[in-house]
């Protein structure tokens, strides 16, 4: 992997004005706080300049790696090579207009569902505990109480791989059960038009702090993590139940390798106690997955990605099965 040259940093300047940043500690920003250090990243405030981005790299055939706020990503302990566009705060502009709401993919979700409760707008108060950024849920199709966001998307902006600008109706999205056209497109989603009914404040506002209430009660708060690592089947779920259930019942939580804990709160988390490494992660999921696959019959699949050090991203269950050999011999040790 080729570094960026004094000019390309310049060029990036240009067309990234105020949003480039070097030697970046992945730990500080990671949700998990686990990874190496990136060479540079990227926090563009436009489509215009997500665009220009994107074309800038097609142009010199350069790989980078797209994020927002890393709630579902386990970066490499080697860190991470390739240029990272991070879609935050700098894109994260929220206008409401009656019913309709237009939204950048930066916008902090429980922000987003902060105003539009202020507005009277019911439909989002299923995602007020999400910490994650609007694009990342629209590209998961989140949200919580088996509910997800793409039931209330109308269209979504995005950027494609060679720099074109495509705009995308909620039916072309192909929205499904944690699932979205956008996983598998490379496309960078930069905002978002989504409607709500209107509703009462006040009810709007008890449903809200049920929901957050619930979550403080059967979710680990107080150590790192990347929120439920395994997806819910709904024919596994029907079944044998949830996927914090099953995992509980096989022995697994408590388990701990290295710094990271299956959590005694929660099965379906993966917690850092402290100085948890990426392949102590790997190794718990890849225990996690064999046992359950043993067991049961049922192939989990992650909700996370892991990051690698060129820049490969793939899903947290196939990290774990790739890197077999480090995981097993992780459990050995531990």
């Amino acid at each position: 992997m080729e570094s960026l040259t004094k000019q390309d940093l310049a060029e990036l300047r240009e067309l990234c004005p105020g949003g480039v940043v070097t030697e970046v500690n992945l730990a500080s920003i990671s949700q998990w706080k686990i990874g190496g250090k990136a060479d540079v990243f990227l926090r563009p405030s436009s489509t215009e300049e997500v665009i220009n981005l994107r074309r800038w790299f097609h142009e010199r055939e350069m790989p980078h790696v797209v994020v927002g706020l890393t709630s579902n990503l386990l970066f490499a302990d080697e860190g991470l090579r390739v240029p990272c566009l991070q879609l935050g705060p700098r894109m994260g502009d929220v206008a409401i207009k009656h019913t309709n709401v237009y939204a950048q993919a930066g916008a902090w979700v429980p922000g987003l569902a902060c105003k539009l409760m202020q507005a009277g707008l019911t439909g989002g108060e299923h995602t007020c505990g999400i910490p994650g950024t609007l694009g990342g849920l629209i590209c998961m199709n989140g949200g919580s109480q088996r509910k997800g966001i793409g039931s209330s998307v109308v269209a979504v902006e995005s950027v494609d791989q060679v720099g074109t600008h495509r705009v995308r109706s909620a039916k072309n999205c192909d929205f499904a059960y944690r699932q979205s056209v956008f996983q598998n497109n490379n496309e960078v989603i930069t905002s978002a038009h989504l409607r709500f009914a209107l509703g009462e404040r006040a009810a709007i506002r008890s449903d809200m702090r049920a929901i957050l209430a619930e979550r403080r009660k059967k979710f680990p708060r107080k150590e790192p993590n990347c929120g439920s690592v395994f997806k819910s089947d709904p024919a596994m779920y029907a079944e044998i139940g949830p996927p914090g259930n099953v995992i509980e019942r096989l022995g697994f939580k408590g388990m701990r390798v290295g710094g990271a804990e299956i959590s005694p709160e929660h099965a379906n988390f993966i917690v850092n106690k402290g100085g948890a490494r990426a392949q102590d992660v790997l190794a718990l999921i890849a225990a996690i997955h064999n046992g359950v696959r043993s067991a049961t019959g049922y192939l989990m699949q992650a909700e996370g990605y892991y990051v690698s050090v060129s820049g490969t991203v793939i899903p947290l269950d196939r990290a774990a099965r790739e890197y077999g050999d480090a995981a097993r011999a992780a459990i050995q040790r531990a």
